[in-house]
């Protein structure tokens, strides 16, 4: 039985797919810390305490790394919400519950966007990072695509744009208002951000803003 020098324990062997669980847990840990553009293949090793070498077995770039760690990211921030979602009758209690995470004042929503801001400028440098996995990361979307289509149907909802019209243009809002957030913009908190959101949403699906506000009390 090998092992390491004496009295040093001996390394645990792990299957590929740990081994790759590991890197793409430790590469977010960097990439929230010092960002996408600061991250190279010696910083994700060194944060799995593995090899170089082991890095690019598993992985051929930053940027495939990149793409399992929003897919990791995607998961974890939205699995629960968009469950809950689609487990909801009343569409704008669904939409509601959709939107409102991506601005709470947490830490974790801090790390979500800006994982999110540098995948993005990625994928502008580099479209095709981004081509096999639309459908993995895009969740969120999806789902805002399924409540509007079921408020439509059901006649709380008259959109003027089709669902996936509607999505778009939501989450591609939502994208730049984060970032603004993110910039520090002066006035511009989460619960304005919020807001906005719902007026937004009440002009695109016709319905009161206040009714679909409500019960939001917000957080700056």
């Amino acid at each position: 039985m090998s092992g390491g020098g004496a009295g040093s324990p001996a390394r645990v062997r792990q299957r590929p797919e740990v081994r790759r669980a590991m890197i793409v847990e430790a590469a977010r840990t960097v990439i929230v810390r010092q960002g996408v553009g600061a991250t190279g293949l010696r910083d994700i090793a060194a944060a799995a305490d593995v090899s170089v070498g082991t890095v690019t077995y598993h992985f051929g770039s930053v940027a495939e790394i990149l793409n399992e760690v929003v897919v990791l990211e995607t998961e974890r921030f939205y699995g629960a919400v968009v469950a809950a979602v689609d487990a909801e009758p009343d569409p704008v209690t669904a939409l509601r519950t959709l939107v409102a995470p991506l601005f709470d004042d947490t830490e974790e929503v801090r790390q979500h966007w800006r994982i999110w801001s540098d995948y993005w400028t990625a994928v502008v440098r580099r479209p095709e990072v981004a081509t096999e996995y639309a459908e993995r990361i895009r969740v969120w979307e999806a789902c805002l695509v399924r409540v509007v289509r079921r408020g439509a149907d059901s006649g709380v909802f008259t959109p003027t744009d089709a669902p996936e019209v509607v999505a778009l243009k939501l989450a591609a809002y939502s994208d730049g208002v984060a970032t603004q957030i993110a910039q520090g913009v002066p006035g511009l908190t989460n619960a304005v951000a919020r807001s906005w959101m719902w007026t937004f949403l009440a002009h695109e699906l016709g319905v009161p803003a206040a009714t679909v506000a409500r019960g939001d009390t917000g957080t700056a």
